[in-house]
């Protein structure tokens, strides 16, 4: 996956792709459940969207999610943020402080579910912005397909009004469609390759 341009220090407003994986040799979500329960956390703490849990108030941040795609150890999420430049750093913080407590109760684990603090790297171009979709869409081999990522939405089939592929730019569905298909047949590593080379280059 892209690493250059990886940073500690955040600005606003900025997109951000950000990444995780799981510690060790284990998944980060075993099953449907735990992909489920993540996505209802990177939507309890946006602003924008209201908590599932009646009666319960979680810290919110104004963070909009433009893409994302859930994979058996790892995750990839495009985060926007408008205004506040420690809002990125809340957010991430919340979602895996919860989703930690919550996997290690599962399964009855300790220690560390993630393998590291979050990675994010800044998208500082619309020539980027496009690629790093077409990237988090393409993870899984059959990303037409997959239920846990955004690509749905982005070719007018999905139903997740909180993700803001608007941001992304202005490719109607058969233009994105077709965008992503001409990379489908490339190893991912090979995109990601091509992917920090727009970087460098510009």
């Amino acid at each position: 996956m892209p690493t250059k341009h990886v940073v500690k220090q955040y600005r606003a407003p900025a997109f951000y792709h950000v990444y995780n994986r799981a510690s060790g040799e284990r998944k980060l979500f075993v099953d449907s459940e735990d992909r489920e329960y993540f996505l209802t956390l990177i939507q309890e703490h946006m602003s924008s969207c209201e908590s599932a849990e009646k009666g319960r108030e979680y810290p919110k941040y104004d963070v909009e999610i433009v893409a994302y795609c859930l994979m058996g150890t790892h995750f990839h999420l495009l985060l926007y943020q408008e205004m506040d430049e420690q809002a990125m750093q809340g957010y991430m913080k919340s979602v895996s402080t919860r989703y930690s407590m919550y996997y290690n109760k599962k399964y009855r684990s300790k220690g560390h579910v993630f393998q590291s603090q979050y990675r994010a790297s800044w998208i500082y171009n619309e020539a980027y912005l496009a690629h790093i979709t077409r990237y988090i869409h393409l993870n899984p081999q059959k990303y037409e397909t997959y239920r846990w990522s955004s690509y749905r939405d982005y070719v007018g089939s999905g139903d997740n009004d909180w993700v803001r592929n608007d941001l992304a730019g202005e490719m109607r569905p058969e233009q994105y469609r077709q965008f992503v298909a001409e990379y489908a047949e490339k190893n991912i590593r090979k995109v990601a390759s091509e992917l920090a080379g727009l970087l460098s280059n510009w």
